[in-house]
């Protein structure tokens, strides 16, 4: 089934996605218009290809994720550093889990792509199932590892054969998105499917 996702700040960005792929990428009334049986998923902000977070390994190998369950114990913010080693090495099963809450923190800032080597079973596993891609990271790394560094990280321009893998944003445009950061993040689609919708 086509689904046509159009954002109301970008609608000369409009994407056409037919499963997991691009059909086509344009204007919003031109693509309506030829494809009236389209599900139409309208959204606030601007439509993006989405953002490479260079720091994979970083993030969901070297960093604790904690279970809402596990507040009382370690907090609810991602816990780095020797911390983190501890707790993982004290729990190995708790890898894979940790590892699948940070591939949810990282879609819902919008984030399509991880960079850097993967080593961990349970990282890889995570992030192949999610959808995201493993790609190179940049030359300039942006400071220190985050969920959101700074400056963002975007990807190259959608086309039509490529696959289904973009993000929206509510803000009125790049420079906002720049300014406000990933927070902002609406939607994140993977593979056609959307994998991360704020409430």
């Amino acid at each position: 089934m086509l689904t046509l996702h159009a954002a109301e700040a970008s609608p000369e960005t409009a994407v056409l996605v037919d499963g997991a792929y691009i059909a086509a990428v344009g204007p919003y009334e031109e693509l309506a218009a030829a494809n009236e049986d389209a599900r139409l998923r309208l959204w606030p902000g601007i439509l993006t290809p989405g953002l490479l977070n260079p720091y994979g390994p970083e993030l969901l190998e070297a960093t604790y994720h904690p279970d809402p369950r596990e507040a009382e114990e370690f907090g609810t913010q991602p816990i780095h550093g020797e911390r983190a080693r501890e707790i993982l090495d004290a729990y190995p099963v708790r890898a894979g889990a940790s590892a699948r809450r940070g591939v949810q923190r990282l879609l819902a800032l919008g984030m399509v792509a991880v960079g850097g080597e993967l080593r961990a079973r349970a990282a890889q596993d995570a992030v192949r199932r999610a959808g995201l891609v493993i790609g190179r990271r940049p030359a300039t790394m942006p400071g220190p590892p985050s969920l959101a560094p700074r400056p963002l990280v975007l990807l190259p321009r959608l086309a039509p054969g490529s696959p289904a893998r973009f993000a929206v944003f509510d803000v009125p445009d790049r420079a906002a998105l720049v300014r406000l950061g990933p927070a902002t993040c609406v939607a994140t689609v993977l593979g056609g499917r959307l994998v991360f919708r704020r409430r």
